[in-house]
């Protein structure tokens, strides 16, 4: 039965797309089988992963809507192991849909429980809002990871999320739990970065990921070639970081993995170039 985590963070641009995707192929080429839910209806983890959006593909929208199954919708993507369940701009009509649907705040746990035996993980890219969607996310996930960029504003709107999260544990789902906290977008010779980390660890403690996402040119360039970190340049600070944190995740669930070497590397590569 897989973990489901989703991946939630009201504001937008923290980098909460980048954790995802990067995690997951990461936690993949180390020997685990994930799937990646994308419910943000602007589709960057699903253009990310190198799925073509503009191409006539089944989505999570046609999953909400009932017209196609999981076996329909669930794509391969180029990482082993890893499948992604798409998302189109359609997505954004399906909140206004979904309030008129019965259980509406559980219609993603009961597509998740069709497939959550095929995964060892499941990670849900939620849109940059608290609305019906991320609900939606959280009561079907056993626990959210908060990527957080280390700069004013999105520090200023952690406490709405942990109240989001709050209502959903006392209403919805009693289970779910922080998994933890990812500073994203560090960079240490930033005065403003240091008082931001600082006050990010004091409200998260130990939730707080000893590893942290450096700012990194290779990083923002990937999604533009629709693969990972791990494939585009996996010697870049950006790729090691998302390795260590892919350890660090893995080594806090006390799930075994085959680590990721130099001839690794060498054989993603030639995955990579075909």
């Amino acid at each position: 039965m897989a973990k489901i985590i989703a991946f939630a963070n009201q504001k937008g641009g923290v980098g909460k797309t980048t954790t995802c995707i990067n995690l997951a192929a990461y936690v993949c080429a180390m020997g685990k089988k994930v799937l990646v839910l994308d419910l943000d209806p602007q589709g960057n983890a699903t253009s990310g992963l190198g799925v073509d959006k503009d191409n006539d593909i089944k989505t999570i929208y046609d999953l909400i809507s009932g017209d196609s199954t999981t076996d329909e919708v669930i794509l391969p993507t180029i990482v082993e192991g890893l499948d992604i369940i798409p998302s189109t701009v359609d997505l954004a009509g399906a909140e206004i849909e979904m309030v008129q649907m019965p259980q509406r705040e559980k219609i993603i746990k009961v597509i998740l429980e069709n497939v959550a035996d095929s995964y060892d993980f499941i990670m849900i890219d939620c849109p940059p809002s608290l609305g019906l969607i991320t609900v939606n996310a959280l009561t079907a996930s056993n626990s959210v990871i908060i990527p957080m960029q280390c700069e004013y504003y999105p520090l200023m709107g952690i406490t709405q999320l942990m109240n989001t999260i709050r209502l959903i544990k006392f209403h919805l789902n009693p289970n779910i739990d922080v998994e933890g906290v990812v500073m994203t977008m560090k960079d240490k010779r930033s005065n403003l970065t240091t008082q931001v980390s600082d006050e990010i660890l004091k409200f998260f403690g130990k939730k707080v990921f000893f590893t942290y996402i450096p700012r990194n040119i290779r990083l923002a360039e990937a999604p533009s070639h629709g693969v990972p970190i791990l494939l585009y340049e996996p010697n870049s600070k950006g790729a090691e970081a998302y390795l260590s944190l892919a350890e660090e995740f893995l080594d806090r669930n006390k799930v075994k993995y085959t680590p990721i070497t130099k001839d690794t590397k060498i054989k993603l590569r030639e995955v990579k170039n075909g």
